[in-house]
């Protein structure tokens, strides 16, 4: 009764623990997209709708200045778009489709980034980027995940270097030339991890870094702001890819090769840190889902055990109860939802009727039967053992069964 009004109560009765998980991080992400659609709107809509309005207007005297309709003008501007997308721009600009600017392709393709500068046109560049993106992607991630690994071992072995190094100092733990054979202190090094926190802030202290003297260099050559160079990186180094923004695409540059090759670099060493600072902020992000799980199941199983206990009290005669303490073992155990509808006369299935309790049939049966007849004895119950609640009748005589049973033993 006091359960039903519970919130929690889905995720301790009916899920399992990764369903739950699984339902919860769901339910967070998308709260997360509709805050961020929400502050997003809230900044960029008023800017959006102000220059659609001076482009409009800019239309309009286009027009009536060149004696032009705004029809001939739109389907001019469609075609230009359309030149766009095939790769051709304005200005002096780098060919798109020679080796370095395919190589340069390939490279967007494999990291995930996608800036969609450059696009396949005809239909067999589009068929063969699918089957070469699915394996280039496939071993991307593989070396993204082979480089997690070594770097997290690197810091690991930093840290714990760090460590030891720190203990000795304090007199804590000997040198190598210090220790016997016997058990040390220094055995407890053995299995020691770094904190996940400390490698986060190796690995922001690392993007942060490797992004600052990426933006050095993207300034004064692409002539973006520094600003704009930050934005960037993160762009790129996350593999988000917007494309509003894309290095090394202009024809010349001074130090061309030089630029190219410190442009790879970059990119491939922003990439593997921010993918591993991805994956450790997940592990924080998993253990912030777990801990809001545990909290939603201690307040769950608190409302079970306020509803079993005012349904024992309705059936459970008051001689029978009398002089017993309520503990974790017997009447405080948290029983599933099928324990209710036993309580209250509902049919259950043999699955619930096998498996729905934690407490030993013999060792319940053989304390009510004592107590009624006036001569309780303490049995150490674990609710560790799995059996039934009790029962009348036939259930009752199989109960005295095993209890003698058990009794043998």
């Amino acid at each position: 009764m006091g359960c039903q009004g519970c919130c929690c109560c889905w995720s301790a009765g009916h899920l399992n623990q990764d369903n739950a998980r699984f339902l919860l991080l769901a339910a967070l992400i998308v709260l997360y997209m509709v805050c961020g659609a929400a502050v997003f709107s809230a900044i960029e809509r008023a800017q959006e709708c102000k220059a659609k309005e001076q482009w409009e207007e800019k239309l309009l005297n286009f027009s009536l200045n060149h004696n032009l309709s705004l029809d001939e003008i739109r389907g001019f501007l469609r075609e230009y778009e359309e030149a766009t997308a095939a790769g051709i721009r304005i200005g002096d600009s780098r060919p798109r489709w020679d080796f370095t600017g395919a190589f340069y392709f390939v490279g967007t393709v494999v990291s995930t980034i996608g800036f969609g500068m450059t696009t396949p046109a005809t239909v067999g560049g589009k068929v063969f980027l699918i089957f070469y993106g699915l394996i280039g992607c496939a071993g991307t991630i593989l070396f993204f995940n082979l480089f997690l690994e070594r770097l997290i071992t690197v810091i690991a072995y930093i840290m714990k270097s760090c460590h030891e190094r720190q203990l000795r100092k304090k007199g804590v733990l000997q040198s190598d030339n210090q220790r016997g054979s016997g058990t040390s202190e220094a055995d407890s090094m053995v299995g020691w991890k770094p904190s996940v926190y400390y490698v986060m802030l190796i690995l922001c202290m690392a993007s942060l870094i490797i992004s600052c003297c990426a933006s050095a260099m993207y300034t004064p050559i692409e002539g973006w702001s520094y600003f704009d160079s930050l934005y960037f990186c993160f762009v790129a180094f996350s593999t988000i890819g917007f494309g509003d923004l894309v290095s090394s695409q202009n024809a010349q540059y001074e130090s061309q090769g030089l630029y190219r090759f410190g442009n790879f670099v970059f990119i491939l060493m922003g990439v593997c840190c921010i993918y591993s600072l991805f994956n450790v902020i997940s592990i924080l992000i998993k253990q912030s889902v777990n801990w809001i799980l545990k909290k939603m199941e201690c307040r769950c199983c608190q409302c079970q055990r306020k509803a079993l206990l005012l349904r024992r009290n309705v059936v459970t005669p008051s001689n029978v109860r009398s002089g017993q303490e309520i503990s974790i073992e017997t009447d405080g155990v948290i029983e599933s939802e099928t324990d209710g509808r036993r309580l209250s006369g509902e049919m259950i299935s043999m699955k619930d009727f096998l498996a729905s309790n934690k407490v030993s049939l013999a060792i319940l049966q053989k304390q009510l039967s004592e107590t009624a007849n006036g001569c309780p004895r303490q049995a150490s119950v674990s609710a560790r053992h799995k059996g039934f609640s009790g029962g009348v009748g036939a259930l009752a005589i199989m109960n005295n069964r095993l209890a003698e049973t058990s009794g043998d033993r």
